[in-house]
């Protein structure tokens, strides 16, 4: 089970009491690929088991990635090392490098571009030092593919069956994706992203039960959380989940990296902030069918709808 954030590190995603499907994608001031919170050591603790336990569910990678991968291992090893100083370390002597993980006590010594003398590929090396799941895409005949990436910690998709598949392959069964011009608006806006100029959004669902590894795959073991939901267990057992997506042109390789940090938070405590439950009260009443059978919410909205309402009514704001 995870422990879900407080409001001082949750990226509450809400803007207005309407929500529909967009590019909300904005310039990141802080030019960190990365972000270490208070939930570090359980998170991971717990990738590294599903990586152990389901490292093809959770690992992919296309051979011509490679140049690619160590690209992405050199900026977020950097990135620590600027952002978390007194955390990580990295110590560069020509292509003799040394990473030092001083949370979990670890160091690692590697020639940079020599796979051998790492204990497993690039991308997978360094995406077992930070909470984020990685994502790697390479451009190519005017299209973005999902080429490498370690997913751990997904929102209902799959890794393995998504592996070599364009953006608008992957992105085809989002409402309206195709059919309001988003997939190619988001696609023209990806493709025209600059080295040295990264961008961030937001993603959100609401689960039942606090699950990081919501995998396709899995969907037999956490999809049941959807039928147990009640106007009782509701403020202890839904949860909203939030993603927050980073967007980085690799300028060697021309890739983009995602990163793709996941927090959770449950309705009660979502819900003892007012305007963030007013908020979420209207957006969830006006939410269309089409995004509610998406985001699976169907099975449980209306519980949610009746649990804030009544928690607003308590504080006369209804």
């Amino acid at each position: 089970m995870q422990q879900a954030d407080d409001f001082a590190t949750f990226p509450y995603p809400f803007k207005g009491e309407v929500y529909r499907y967009s590019n909300n994608s904005v310039p990141l001031d802080c030019p960190s690929s990365i972000e270490i919170t208070p939930s570090y050591l359980n998170e991971m603790n717990l990738k590294r088991g599903l990586l152990k336990e389901h490292p093809e569910r959770c690992y992919q990678s296309l051979p011509h990635t490679l140049h690619g991968q160590w690209e992405i291992l050199e900026m977020i090893m950097s990135h620590l090392a600027a952002f978390y100083p007194d955390k990580f370390s990295l110590d560069k002597q020509n292509d003799e490098w040394t990473f030092h993980n001083k949370i979990l006590q670890e160091k690692q010594g590697f020639i940079f571009g020599d796979e051998t003398t790492l204990p497993c590929e690039p991308l997978d090396f360094i995406g077992r030092h930070v909470q984020e799941d990685l994502i790697f895409m390479m451009q190519r005949d005017g299209d973005l593919f999902l080429d490498a990436g370690q997913l751990c910690f997904p929102a209902n998709w799959s890794l393995a069956f998504d592996l070599g598949m364009s953006f608008r392959e992957i992105h085809h069964p989002i409402p309206g994706f195709k059919e309001e011009g988003l997939d190619e608006r988001i696609l023209q806006f990806l493709l025209q992203l600059e080295a040295g100029n990264p961008w961030w959004r937001k993603n959100w669902s609401l689960m039942g039960g606090n699950r990081l590894d919501t995998s396709l795959e899995t969907f037999d073991v956490w999809g049941k959380g959807r039928k147990k939901v009640t106007l009782e267990n509701a403020g202890e057992f839904v949860h909203l989940r939030v993603e927050v997506q980073k967007l980085f042109r690799l300028p060697r390789s021309g890739g983009i990296l995602f990163t793709i940090h996941t927090h959770l938070i449950s309705l009660e405590k979502l819900a003892s902030k007012t305007e963030w439950a007013e908020q979420f009260f209207h957006i969830l009443c006006e939410l269309p069918d089409n995004i509610v059978d998406y985001k699976g919410l169907s099975l449980f909205k209306n519980q949610v709808i009746e649990y804030l309402k009544d928690r607003l009514e308590s504080r006369g704001v209804l």
